[in-house]
């Protein structure tokens, strides 16, 4: 047989350490699919096939593996429906800043322009969710085109689609050019020095300084932490934070904003000056909105949420570096200290307000599940969580310790992430724990994902906190002043569908069942899926509270009590009532 386009590709993507490809089969993929067909597995030298159920959960999957590894991922979907479906997780990756190359395959290119079946305009469909979209349009343009969408996810961070018609897939390839080595490293900008200076002069004119890090700062963790020893300074973090700056950090505030804890918010809004380094954090009604310097290697995100005093587009750790010889060790450290008991108190408080295992019979509290599933997951355990209510457990009650990892759609807070995600992990770590956290919403939404989990025999551990609710949004519209509407639906046991499919499960309701039937599902070898009954009244308070919300929740209960409906009030309450102690 003649070397085709699609046996390019599938040389290409070797070249580029490419190990599997995330998809499903068919159409105008079906030269390309061939092709990794005939050059053998990863074993024999070539490309894993992972067979998903949805091209969505390809893109999610191929997400996880890129932000675990930082190595280039690869999904694919066929022409019209399946580049549609590939969409969402494709733009998940790319706010996400996971290296992922998407093959969107096309109609035959005879036909485009004509309204041919299932014919979209993938350029224009994939534009927002993508540093580089092109498409291939002659064989002799594949191997410049593989490499540089290739260096634009690898070295912008983000996604990457390549566009291409089966039947140039299945053409003759065109000479190879041997274009050599991948560009694969991120630029490091170094920060000017009298950037440096000023950014000093700021810092020495402020006696309380406070740190708020993210993801862009986790590889300079150590500078940062060493930065506000010198400071005596607080460090609080946003959630893709928690894995760098949530362990051996004894500046460690919390979390700010919906998920917040401790004493970061008041930490923030308490400073003569606010560090944020490597953090676009979204919410701005959480940041004090004054006093503020940010450091990130992306200038467009400096000053979009908050008015900044200075703005510095450079590397986190080469900034931070920098002003370490220009700072003094200083040795008031009142500001930090009271920010480390706000922090306690709340733990020891709030936090665990739940979390003990006296509780009798059920619904259960999901703070409890999360805590037990904290203790006994291995120290190095990859956990997912899905979008909403799944999103507080993890930032509050799973500990990170450097080895840990915690992953989710936390830019683009899509639903039914987790589990694909988890099929990422695993397939790309074949002997780690990985963890599904899912909402049972979630995991309805991708339900057919269990399904991959079961044909590959990943050992995924698929926790469903199954409240019969689409928890967040029920939350937001009492936070709002409405009683919930269309959050609710009937009870479902997953445990029941998951064993149809030949996954091992377990089903509780009770507290007292809890620890036993964890032990058993992570102790499974193989996948296996813990189905909990909790309830759907929980709340998630962020560590401020504003008048407007607290009028919102007293609002909706009353909207309640007038409806009729003064049980269900009374459950809400009484669900929630050690919340509202100091």
């Amino acid at each position: 047989m003649s070397h085709t386009a699609a046996d390019q590709l599938v040389d290409l993507l070797l070249h580029a350490g490419v190990q599997r490809v995330y998809g499903i089969v068919g159409d105008s993929l079906n030269a390309f699919s061939d092709a990794v067909r005939r050059r053998g597995g990863a074993a024999e030298g070539g490309i894993d096939w992972v067979h998903v159920h949805n091209e969505e959960a390809a893109a999610f999957a191929a997400s996880a593996e890129a932000q675990l590894t930082g190595r280039l991922a690869v999904c694919a979907g066929s022409c019209g429906p399946g580049n549609t479906h590939l969409i969402q997780g494709v733009m998940d990756a790319h706010r996400s800043g996971a290296p992922v190359l998407a093959i969107a395959s096309h109609i035959p290119s005879s036909q485009v322009g004509t309204g041919f079946f299932q014919e979209t305009d993938p350029k224009t469909l994939f534009a927002q969710a993508a540093h580089y979209c092109e498409e291939v349009a002659h064989p002799e343009q594949l191997e410049r085109l593989v490499r540089l969408a290739a260096q634009n996810a690898l070295g912008r961070g983000g996604a990457s689609v390549l566009v291409v018609s089966g039947d140039v897939l299945s053409a003759p390839a065109a000479p190879a050019k041997g274009l050599g080595a991948l560009v694969t490293g991120r630029p490091l900008a170094v920060p000017r020095p009298e950037e440096v200076e000023e950014l000093a002069g700021h810092v020495q004119r402020s006696d309380k300084v406070a740190i708020f890090a993210g993801i862009g700062a986790a590889e300079a963790r150590d500078d940062v932490i060493r930065l506000a020893g010198l400071l005596q300074a607080p460090i609080g973090h946003s959630l893709r934070g928690k894995d760098a700056f949530g362990y051996d950090n004894p500046h460690d505030v919390g979390m700010n904003g919906l998920l917040g804890y401790g004493g970061c918010y008041k930490a923030l809004h308490d400073a003569d000056l606010v560090l944020l380094l490597g953090t676009d954090f979204p919410y701005e009604d959480f940041l004090p909105g004054a006093r503020t310097i940010q450091v990130d290697l992306d200038p467009a995100r400096l000053g979009r949420r908050t008015p900044l005093v200075q703005g510095i587009a450079a590397d986190v750790g080469a900034t931070v570096r920098a002003l370490l010889e220009r700072v003094p060790q200083r040795a008031q450290r009142s500001f930090l200290d009271e920010a480390l008991h706000r922090t306690e108190s709340a733990v020891d408080g709030r936090l665990a307000a739940y979390t003990s295992e006296d509780q009798r019979g059920g619904p259960l509290h999901p703070e409890l599940v999360a805590t037990v599933l904290d203790e006994l997951m291995a120290e190095d355990a990859v956990v997912t969580a899905d979008t909403g209510m799944c999103c507080t457990w993890t930032a509050r009650y799973l500990t990170p310790n450097g080895s840990r990892r915690f992953i989710g759609s936390w830019v683009h807070g899509s639903m039914a992430n987790a589990l694909p995600m988890a099929i990422g992990a695993q397939v790309s770590h074949p002997g780690r724990q990985v963890v599904s956290f899912s909402g049972d919403g979630g995991l309805a939404m991708l339900l057919g994902e269990l399904l991959t989990v079961k044909l590959h025999q990943l050992p995924v551990k698929t926790v469903v906190f199954n409240n019969s609710s689409l928890g967040m949004v029920r939350l937001e519209m009492l936070a709002a002043g409405d009683p919930p509407f269309e959050t609710d639906h009937d009870a479902v046991d997953y445990a029941a569908i998951a064993a149809g499919a030949g996954v091992f499960s377990r089903r509780v309701e009770r507290a007292e069942d809890l620890r036993s039937a964890v032990a058993e599902v992570l102790a499974h070898p193989g996948p296996a899926l813990l189905d909990v009954v909790t309830t759907a009244d929980a709340m998630s308070m962020p560590s401020h509270t504003t008048v407007g919300q607290a009028k919102g929740f007293a609002l909706s209960l009353g909207k309640m009590v007038l409806a009729g409906g003064i049980s269900d009030a009374v459950r809400v309450a009484r669900t929630n009532v050690r919340l509202a102690r100091p």
